[in-house]
């Protein structure tokens, strides 16, 4: 699930760790609603945290925070409108995240491989509340996707994408729903 709108949305967070706002965790807790798993995960951010806290509850499941699900590291650029990071810089990020990252943030293969390192930990059924860029790397990683395919992914701030993994040699997952 990603999280709740955060009170500074339309803004590059990454590891910004702003609140969300009151609708944004009633929005998760009515999407978690009736959702059967036996744990909830959440990255240490606040807009997740928040909103895993109150799903775990609802749910009366135990909650884990783990900060491997945060958002990619945007550096210098964290916290900033779009609007206010140089255009080309920005473009030349998007075109190639790891060749051209924030400066002083952090790649994508290193999002990567922390968010792979996060999905190999998930035992069981479990909801994990997490942002958009390690939702798409999480894709990445279960499914096979190359990074274009999984920025294709459109994940509005409180929906559920429901991936069942298989485990094996070969990463395995078939994408079983995606609502808002």
């Amino acid at each position: 699930m990603r999280h709740g709108e955060p009170k500074l949305a339309g803004r590059l967070l990454g590891h910004t760790d702003c609140a969300v706002l009151p609708a944004g965790i009633a929005a998760c807790r009515a999407a978690a609603a009736g959702v059967k798993v036996d744990r909830v995960v959440t990255s240490d951010l606040r807009r997740a945290a928040d909103c895993g806290v109150a799903i775990a509850t609802d749910l009366s499941v135990p909650l884990h925070v783990d900060a491997r699900w945060r958002e990619l590291d945007f550096g210098q650029w964290d916290g900033l409108a779009t609007a206010d990071v140089d255009a080309a810089a920005l473009g030349r990020f998007w075109d190639d995240p790891d060749a051209a990252p924030p400066p002083a943030g952090e790649r994508w293969s290193a999002l990567l491989a922390r968010v792979a390192g996060a999905l190999d930990a998930i035992d069981g059924p479990t909801l994990v509340v997490s942002h958009a860029g390690a939702i798409r790397a999480a894709l990445v990683a279960a499914c096979g996707f190359d990074r274009r395919q999984g920025w294709a992914f459109d994940l509005p701030y409180g929906s559920v994408l429901s991936l069942r993994l298989w485990r094996g040699d070969a990463p395995a997952a078939q994408i079983t729903g995606l609502r808002a």
